[in-house]
């Protein structure tokens, strides 16, 4: 019987797989709205991602993107699933997408997985034990001043109709850093923190499944996580500023900063 690591990857590298074989061919897309699409292989990697994992663990259930409504009731354990992190970069044949695999424990994420199928881009965390991609133990960058800084953000679905979108804490950041990433997979985003590749990302409107897999990896490398306040983070209060912590309150005071 595989371990809980071992299903939760081996299901990432079959789902990974599959979305290689169809990158960049044609795909059937609806919108949930203008600018947040969903394709077939959302749907065919989510169901190969919850066979693969309840044929090993039949016990435990799944919180997952396309199928599974959202509950924060309370489970001894349960997966938390991203078939398709970067859903628009897919469809646009942008390689800049993953599958994400978390496992809860007691309100508390205990394992994760991120795979960048294009990338060959395995990341793993298991709370306690450090962060690895590709088997190599990885570390948050050791960046201290916020203008050698290079960060990565998003904007939330509802950027067309809400003036609250993160336009005017991007605007800021990008005059005080070297530059900026819209990347559109927070998963991914939060792993090349991880990895020392970025120094910091932050967004407004996120979904547990959205950040579960990537925050423990985070955490696990030596990162900082809270919400974009401030406040301690959560999976289910929706925003996210991740860093290499040496950057934390520096880039926590531009984001509050009212002109």
């Amino acid at each position: 019987m595989p371990t809980k690591m071992e299903a939760a990857i081996n299901a990432a590298l079959q789902a990974g797989e599959l979305l290689k074989k169809r990158f960049r061919t044609d795909l059937e897309i609806r919108e949930k709205s203008p600018t947040n699409l969903v394709t077939e292989l959302d749907l065919q990697s989510e169901s190969l991602i919850l066979e693969s994992l309840k044929s090993a663990f039949p016990e435990i259930p799944a919180l997952s993107e396309e199928t599974v409504s959202l509950t924060e009731e309370v489970q001894s354990e349960r997966w938390i699933i991203d078939p398709l992190d970067g859903t628009t970069n897919f469809a646009h044949g942008y390689p800049f997408f993953a599958v994400s695999i978390a496992l809860e424990k007691d309100n508390q994420v205990v394992l994760g997985v991120v795979y960048a199928p294009i990338l060959n881009q395995l990341f793993t965390a298991e709370q306690g034990l450090g962060a690895y991609l590709n088997n190599e133990r990885i570390q948050v960058s050791k960046t201290r001043l916020l203008g050698k800084a290079l960060l990565a953000s998003g904007f939330p679905y509802y950027a067309w109709s809400h003036s609250d979108n993160n336009s005017r804490q991007w605007a800021r950041l990008i005059r005080k850093v070297v530059s900026l990433r819209c990347d559109g997979a927070a998963a991914l985003d939060l792993c090349n923190v991880a990895a020392g590749i970025l120094d910091g990302f932050w967004e407004l409107d996120l979904e547990p499944w959205d950040l579960a897999a990537g925050a423990l990896i985070l955490k696990e490398s030596g990162g900082n996580i809270t919400l974009v306040d401030g406040s301690p983070f959560s999976l289910y209060q929706r925003s996210v500023l991740a860093s290499n912590a040496l950057l934390h309150d520096e880039i926590l005071g531009e984001l509050m900063f009212e002109e």
